[in-house]
């Protein structure tokens, strides 16, 4: 089974940005398509983006879209969420999650991260 560890969280200027990166290891991380979610304080947790295992298709979250880029480098086994633009609302931790399927998924995720925090200030 894969294992993830999400990096690149803190603190950040509304407007500002920050890229996020999930590294995985103990599988064969092409086989995975890979999401990001995140969980603000008192609410749950809610889809981001999404990224087929290949790369090619991606999804966002309405509340993100034009702002947020999700990519991989199946060389590497990572993901990245490049976050620019950034609003106190973004403020949450942000998960890095996989599920062993080659299409994009909004649910269905096997594999959860520790989760890394970004706040975003006035």
């Amino acid at each position: 089974q894969v294992q993830v560890v999400e990096s690149g969280g803190g603190l950040v200027q509304a407007g500002g940005s920050l890229r996020l990166s999930c590294a995985a290891s103990g599988g064969t991380f092409r086989n995975y398509a890979m999401g990001w979610f995140r969980q603000a304080p008192g609410k749950e947790r809610e889809f981001v983006a999404g990224i087929s295992r290949s790369g090619i298709v991606t999804d966002y979250a309405d509340s993100v879209k034009g702002r947020f880029t999700i990519s991989r480098d199946n060389a590497k086994n990572t993901v990245y969420l490049q976050m620019n633009s950034l609003k106190p609302e973004d403020t949450a931790v942000y998960y890095c999650a996989a599920r062993q399927s080659p299409s994009v998924s909004r649910n269905s995720y096997d594999y959860w991260g520790q989760g890394t925090q970004v706040t975003v200030s006035t």
